[in-house]
């Protein structure tokens, strides 16, 4: 073992081709856990290689190990031709453009590879598995550009880490960019010959389209959990009723019934504003239905986001004894929960605005339209809420969905897309919107606080406090961009998820996204 692998913090994860969790997911990401392979799971790998070795010696044709691929499939290579084809294979497909993934992607997406192989149905060589765990353990973390993958085996976007093995293409290394070459040098590591069904097995397969949507998915978890801060904040400010919090407790789902009730403890502890007893507008009354379905989406995307890094999506793949064709390298089930969750955020971040246009408005507990100031010569934050409806417009315009939008390729042979990367990129810039609305509604709403003379306690004031950290109350025109954007950044971060998780926790959901000290 090199230094570098014994500079990692934190203990050890093992992966034995079991589904991995979302904080075994971020542990690795954050380079927080050596990664070891299970001895019973290499032994699985060998077994399953030696039956690809027999295969082809006994001259069965074996996809992308002795044939080529797509198209070319009917093609056969010699012995003699082998070395140069799957030197060949992971370089022509190291094709990706773009904007980089992070390091933590990468990382992530490289131990989802090394997972799936452990199920000892790919085929490839347990060399090929240590070489994956040797970039892992150095940190040599291949720059994997994000553009160049349709969401069936994420071909373009893994044939940039698997030509960073034969020593081609870039990759982060001390902090550094370079050429692969450099870097494996510098990390005392040697570019690595792939054998036959090594070179396929390191670029069919939706490892990387996995490890973003993990990501994103626990970024979005982490969104929601903000903005049910932010919108009891409002509630506050408002003088929302809380009784629909202890109705839903008996009247609601399970999901419906934990969330009312986190509401309404943490609606506790100060003096809060009694300005209706009878009926609330649908924004706030209905506040406990809509994070948590939009909380459900997000729960069942990650369930089963996480049984895809257990098991193998390559063909072919080793079954019953034999080498064979596999119709599993479609991530549509992933895909299409994914676009589920969509829904759900924009769900949220319509429920959001709403509560925007009511603290703005001038129709509750007497606060001034535009939240201005008695007496104040000031447009004050009419102008703003466009920007709640732009960002509500935006996140919104994410949930059509492209899975189904034909796609053949391949010469016709392919028909089957699922478009995974292209469906998380859109989900991230939901998250980001969903980020930006938080801190613009924790802004109106700490703007009528200070209108009403309100002391808010609880998790309205951990806002509160956070937001005057950064924006003080409004009593003239004055550019807000900057304000928005600082209170956005601090809501963000993870001091605020701690103090929220650590003040009150909502324990089922915190621990499976593996959010705040949980990770």
């Amino acid at each position: 073992m090199n230094e570098l692998a014994m500079s990692i913090s934190g203990l050890p994860i093992t992966l034995s081709g079991k589904p991995m969790s979302f904080a075994d997911i971020a542990r690795i990401g954050a380079r927080k856990a050596r990664l070891v392979a299970d001895p019973d799971a290499m032994a699985r790998v060998a077994v399953a290689r030696e039956m690809v070795e027999q295969a082809i010696a006994a001259g069965q044709p074996v996809y992308g190990s002795t044939t080529g691929v797509g198209a070319m499939k009917d093609v056969e290579w010699t012995p003699d031709q082998l070395d140069a084809f799957n030197l060949g294979l992971v370089r022509a497909h190291h094709f990706g453009t773009g904007e980089a993934f992070s390091n933590q992607i990468v990382r992530t997406a490289m131990a989802i590879r090394v997972n799936m192989a452990l199920t000892g149905r790919v085929g490839c060589t347990t060399d090929l598995v240590e070489a994956y765990l040797a970039l892992l353990s150095a940190d040599v973390v291949p720059v994997v550009r994000r553009t160049g993958s349709i969401g069936c085996a994420d071909i373009g976007l893994m044939g940039q880490i698997g030509a960073v093995l034969t020593g081609a293409g870039e990759a982060t290394f001390d902090g550094h960019r370079q050429p692969a070459e450099t870097a494996l040098s510098a990390a005392g590591l040697k570019p690595f010959r792939l054998a036959p069904r090594d070179s396929l097995a390191s670029i069919s397969t939706n490892a990387v389209g996995y490890a973003a949507a993990a990501a994103a998915i626990r970024d979005a978890a982490a969104a929601v959990r903000v903005m049910l801060a932010t919108g009891l904040t409002t509630a506050g400010a408002l003088g929302a009723s809380r009784d629909p919090w202890k109705a839903v407790a008996h009247v609601g789902t399970e999901r419906e019934a934990g969330i009312g009730a986190w509401l309404y403890f943490n609606a506790k502890g100060w003096d809060w504003p009694d300005a209706t007893h009878i009926q609330d507008p649908l924004s706030l009354r209905m506040m406990s239905q809509v994070f948590a379905t939009g909380y459900e989406t997000l729960v069942a995307a990650g369930k089963i986001l996480l049984a895809a890094t257990g098991r193998t999506d390559d063909n072919p793949v080793v079954a019953g004894g034999q080498v064979l064709t596999s119709g599993g390298s479609l991530p549509l089930d992933v895909t299409v929960f994914l676009q589920t969750a969509q829904l759900g955020l924009a769900h949220i971040a319509r429920n959001s605005f709403n509560r925007c246009v009511l603290l703005g408005n001038g129709g509750r507990r007497g606060l001034p339209v535009n939240l201005v100031a008695p007496g104040a010569i000031a447009t004050g934050f009419g102008p703003i809420i466009k920007l709640a409806g732009e960002l509500f417009a935006r996140v919104l315009t994410m949930t059509n969905p492209i899975s189904a939008n034909s796609m053949v390729v391949a010469g016709g042979l392919e028909d089957e897309a699922a478009f995974l990367p292209l469906v998380v990129e859109r989900f991230e810039r939901q998250v980001l919107a969903l980020r930006r609305l938080a801190a613009l509604e924790a802004m109106l709403a700490a703007q009528a606080m200070d209108l009403s003379g309100d002391n808010p306690g609880n998790v309205p004031g951990i806002i509160y406090s956070l937001v005057r950290q950064h924006a003080d109350t409004y009593w003239q025109d004055r550019p807000l961009s900057a304000e928005v954007e600082a209170v956005e950044d601090a809501l963000a971060s993870d001091e605020l998820m701690n103090e929220l998780i650590s003040h009150s926790a909502i324990m089922e959901l915190d621990e499976f996204f593996a959010l705040g000290p949980v990770a």
